[in-house]
């Protein structure tokens, strides 16, 4: 019995993309590419969000503006020249279900506000349990996972940070952009 409930938690994550039918984008990337698929049964709003987003072009041409090691990368809010990017109205928080914010896996970037989430989103480098939604606090809604190209967010997360733009600290010295994102199929 226990070797069983070990291999059911295991799979949590997989278990979601079962058959390949989730829908998947590609971040095509000045520092590779990397290919996310989106948990659209687990966080549908969030993953509508999302899409409408990466069809619009809305992506193009924006930066990984948030570059911190040990926890996670942030993009898609700003400009090559960091102006922040006009967004469509905040979505609700879906942080309640059931996805932890582990390494590789995608979240939406909000304010303090649970509900506050617009364009931008994170992608876990290490496990990040504290941004998980437990006993009634909401935490940051997982939407998706990273199944190409960890090795690209990792160097992305190793790129040299300091002041940028508006941003005290943690914007890479080197712009990383995120070129396009494009729907795909299972390459």
């Amino acid at each position: 019995m226990l070797r069983t409930m070990t291999v059911v938690v295991g799979l949590s994550l997989a278990a979601t993309a079962v058959g390949g039918e989730q829908p998947r984008v590609k971040l095509e990337t000045s520092q590779g590419d990397i290919v996310i698929e989106l948990f659209d049964q687990r966080a549908p709003k969030t993953v509508e969000n999302f899409l409408a987003y990466v069809d619009a072009g809305f992506y193009d041409g924006t930066l990984f503006h948030r570059v911190i090691p040990g926890f996670m990368i942030q993009g898609g809010g700003y400009t090559s020249d960091y102006r922040r990017k006009e967004t469509r109205a905040p979505i609700p928080n879906e942080s309640d279900n059931g996805l932890e914010n582990q390494r590789g896996t995608v979240a939406m970037a909000r304010t303090s506000s649970p509900d506050s989430a617009t364009s931008q989103f994170f992608i876990n480098v290490a496990d990040n349990g504290n941004l998980d939604y437990r006993d009634g606090r909401w935490g940051y809604a997982v939407f998706g996972q990273v199944v190409k190209g960890m090795s690209v967010v990792d160097a992305i997360v190793s790129v040299p940070t300091g002041p940028a733009g508006p941003f005290r600290q943690d914007a890479p010295r080197e712009p990383v952009l995120i070129k396009k994102a494009v729907r795909v199929g299972d390459d």
